[in-house]
């Protein structure tokens, strides 16, 4: 899931054609009959690093669009913090847009609300079949076994991205494979006056990514094989403790990050404030941020010292960007039309290209574009050690209860309270509670 580029809070329009509305196709009833076949309205995910960023990325793009079909795409970004909260109230009302970004992690439960079209072989048969598509990208659309609830539009994996005047400052001549390295690298760097790693302690979707990478390696799942929650293993605890504890116990990363939820890590790392971070896709961010290229590298994201080795560990969750349709969108085929032209050859090399991210689609991703040092370590990240997050219908819920329970360790942390094995159980029963019963 890109899912976790946060910007600004609230949502921000854009007026790239007119004024977007709350509502499918133009209407002011979600799909009413007053719908335009000649418009479209699109909640864009905030993938850049500010709403402004995006603006500048699909403004040609829709104007585009318009040119080849005549159909206006009225166009809504939504920042991170609030876009599955808007989702999910359009998809209870029945007053959302045409199409939408979702994160891909949220597939399945978006899908269980029964509000997304579903995309099966005629529906995908009108954008250029199935088959386009890399099979990771496609295992997080959905439920398995259930036609998909969305098209993936944009791949990510985490990698570790390092400040490479600060680590040779601190004497540092590779990145660290492992954790227990990457702690021991923080502290030489903290001890130039400068902070070790960046997080960000509020951002919900951030968090769960983290722990759910951790819990893996730590041989733990949040969720049982029939998909019932399991919150409180040794291992999970352990995962989500190690996490923590970068901050409470290594101090490695700034009480202040505790706070953070809307790319702050990211400005602190461009600024040359912060040695490493550990994000999705960001070198467009960092150039976005006046961050010139030769001035970071890139690695796999750490691993767990030991057997079985790094390289044959999951460090990292399949993250991405997908596009769903609402189902009672009265511009079905215009729908069709967009979504099409969005996952179109041509426009995922472009968009991919602007974002950092790699194309879904097989024939884009052959692009020279995409070996470049800013995504050689992704694609291959996800071609051998991640792994998608649960696909099951309590999902967003999970990022919510679980996301909130790291977020509010992280203030414990933040005020000098003790993060113990007891504690993080504590609060990860708590969210366990949380969870829709079964």
């Amino acid at each position: 899931m890109r899912t976790i580029r946060a910007a600004a809070v609230g949502a921000v329009t854009l007026s790239l054609a007119l004024a977007a509305t709350a509502c499918g196709g133009g209407s002011s009833t979600g799909g009413g009959s007053n719908d335009s076949p000649k418009t479209l309205t699109y909640w864009a995910s905030n993938q850049g690093a500010s709403i402004s960023v995006d603006q500048k990325v699909l403004k040609p793009e829709l104007d585009k669009f318009e040119k080849q079909t005549g159909i206006k795409v009225k166009v809504e970004v939504v920042p991170w913090s609030d876009l599955l909260n808007r989702i999910l109230t359009a998809t209870t009302s029945g007053q959302g847009p045409d199409v939408m970004n979702i994160g891909n992690t949220w597939s399945a439960s978006l899908q269980a609300t029964g509000a997304l079209l579903p995309w099966d072989a005629e529906n995908f048969a009108k954008i250029g079949g199935k088959d386009r598509f890399v099979d990771s990208a496609l295992g997080s659309t959905g439920t398995q076994g259930k036609d998909p609830a969305a098209v993936p539009l944009y791949s990510m994996s985490y990698a570790l991205y390092y400040n490479k005047q600060i680590f040779a400052d601190a004497g540092i001549a590779n990145p660290p494979a492992t954790w227990d390295e990457l702690v021991a690298d923080g502290k030489k760097i903290e001890a130039k006056g400068k902070n070790g790693l960046g997080a960000e302690g509020s951002n919900l979707s951030n968090n769960i990514h983290q722990v759910f990478v951790l819990a893996k390696q730590h041989g733990a799942d949040f969720f049982t094989a029939d998909g019932k929650p399991s919150f409180t293993s040794d291992g999970a605890v352990a995962a989500v403790k190690e996490y923590v504890d970068l901050m409470a116990k290594d101090k490695i990363v700034g009480v202040s990050n505790a706070e953070y939820a809307q790319n702050q890590s990211l400005s602190d790392f461009a600024k040359g404030k912060t040695g490493m971070v550990l994000w999705q896709t960001a070198s467009a961010t960092f150039k976005s941020l006046g961050m010139k290229d030769s001035e970071w590298g890139v690695a796999a994201a750490p691993v767990q010292s030991g057997a079985p080795g790094t390289g044959a560990q999951t460090n990292s969750m399949v993250a991405g960007i997908n596009m769903a349709v609402f189902k009672n969108t009265h511009n079905l085929d215009g729908a069709a039309q967009f979504v099409k032209f969005m996952t179109s050859d041509a426009e995922q090399k472009i968009l991919n290209t602007a974002y950092g991210s790699i194309p879904p689609v097989k024939a884009a991703q052959s692009d020279p574009a995409f070996n470049a040092q800013a995504t050689a370590v992704l694609r291959q990240t996800l071609a051998s050690s991640a792994q998608a997050l649960p696909q099951v219908p309590d999902e967003s819920q999970f990022e919510t209860a679980v996301g909130t329970a790291v977020k509010d360790l992280f203030a414990d942390a933040a005020a000098g309270r003790a993060v113990t094995t007891d504690s993080v159980k504590a609060r990860l029963r708590k969210a366990e509670q949380q969870m829709p019963a079964k």
